[in-house]
């Protein structure tokens, strides 16, 4: 079908606000929860990112799509993200290294996309009333029939997103010859995780979702990881369990993102959903063992409970971030563990907690 790049399209809010735009090229309807990015580059890994599934992408950057794309710029197999809401979208690029346009990008992957929104009313609108569910349409005489079908669409609070991520099969990842292996748990890995173990001499077995200690142990791995990913951390019951046994046998144990929820409920310390979450690659955080800062790239809608982590008498709070003061990382005092809320592989972002890698490699030299 030919469609006209112009169509005109509409944000609709789930409290019933509603936001204009076009659409980017073909026309098309598509549901998730709203939320959005600061970050100036890394729109491609972005979109790539499966810590995204299920979410409409606002890009606070006036342009998207300037320097095109990449086939190396990916964080996984496809783009994650439900649809893309921006200023300004650029047809064109210009970047010498780059392979395709970003139009062509998304048509590849046939990811609905509209543009021309005023964008900072719709974030200063997110920031004052919070993410929440919406839906991005070409349908606009049909905010009815739009309105009953968002209704439909599944709160993010309480939804278990991982398994529609995770990898179906267990795969390899690096050198077999590498001094170390490293078990991976797949809730939504990002592909820059595996690129920093690996140059680290790290061979890495990346397991699915749902795998057991057993499963994960039959690898005799010399540490243990737990992946990024999306949606609400409490309903991975298997995960927490896995997480568990691993802390009980104090084995090397590395969490990012999910994975440092998941061990936080793994040690009872229960997690909420934010009420905008943090989503960009100029985040402040502190951490508070060396007393250094840090920028860092965030991508997370829940966090955990700092009074209860406090609180914990094997918890030791290691990183603060800075702007609301939730916790961005933690250790146990006396078990081979720890993780951060935020992503050190960066892709997009800044290189600041690449050493929370050489750090998990101290931590299965030293087990």
């Amino acid at each position: 079908m030919k469609y006209n790049k112009r169509d005109k399209a509409i944000i609709l809010l789930a409290d019933g606000t509603i936001f204009h735009g076009k659409a980017v090229g073909k026309s098309g309807t598509a549901f998730g929860e709203v939320c959005f990015n600061t970050g100036m580059t890394g729109y491609q890994e972005i979109f790539t990112d499966p810590s995204y599934f299920g979410q409409l992408m606002v890009t606070t950057n006036a342009h998207i799509g300037n320097y095109g794309t990449h086939e190396d710029e990916v964080e996984s197999n496809s783009i994650k993200i439900s649809g893309l809401i921006c200023k300004n979208f650029s047809y064109q690029y210009s970047r010498d290294a780059a392979d395709a346009s970003l139009e062509t990008f998304l048509n590849k992957h046939d990811l609905f996309a509209i543009s021309d929104v005023d964008t900072r009313a719709l974030v200063s609108y997110i920031r004052d009333n919070g993410a929440m569910n919406a839906v991005i349409s070409t349908d606009v005489d049909n905010i009815e029939g739009l309105k009953k079908q968002l209704a439909q669409v599944p709160d993010m609070n309480g939804l278990e997103l991982a398994s529609q991520v995770s990898t179906k099969e267990p795969y390899f990842y690096g050198n077999e010859n590498a001094t170390y292996k490293i078990a991976a748990l797949d809730i939504g890995i990002k592909t820059n995780i595996l690129r920093n173990l690996a140059k680290r001499d790290a061979y890495i077995k990346v397991f699915p979702y749902n795998a057991t200690f057993e499963d994960m142990s039959a690898f005799n791995p010399d540490g243990y990881f737990l992946s990024n990913g999306p949606g609400d951390p409490e309903p991975l019951k298997e995960a927490q369990m896995l997480a568990k046994q691993i802390i009980e046998k104090n084995l090397p144990l590395f969490g990012i993102c999910l994975g440092h929820q998941v061990i936080a409920l793994a040690n009872g310390i229960s997690t909420y959903k934010m009420h905008h979450g943090h989503r960009g690659i100029n985040h402040p955080v502190k951490n508070l063992i060396t007393g250094k800062g840090e920028i860092t790239s965030q991508n997370h809608g829940f966090a955990i409970n700092r009074e209860e982590a406090e609180n914990h008498s094997d918890i030791e709070i290691t990183h603060v971030h800075l702007n609301d003061h939730t916790v961005a990382g933690i250790r146990m005092k006396n078990k081979n563990c720890f993780s951060v809320q935020y992503h050190p592989e960066a892709s997009p972002g800044p290189h600041d907690s690449s050493y929370l890698f050489d750090q998990f490699i101290e931590n299965i030299k030293n087990k």
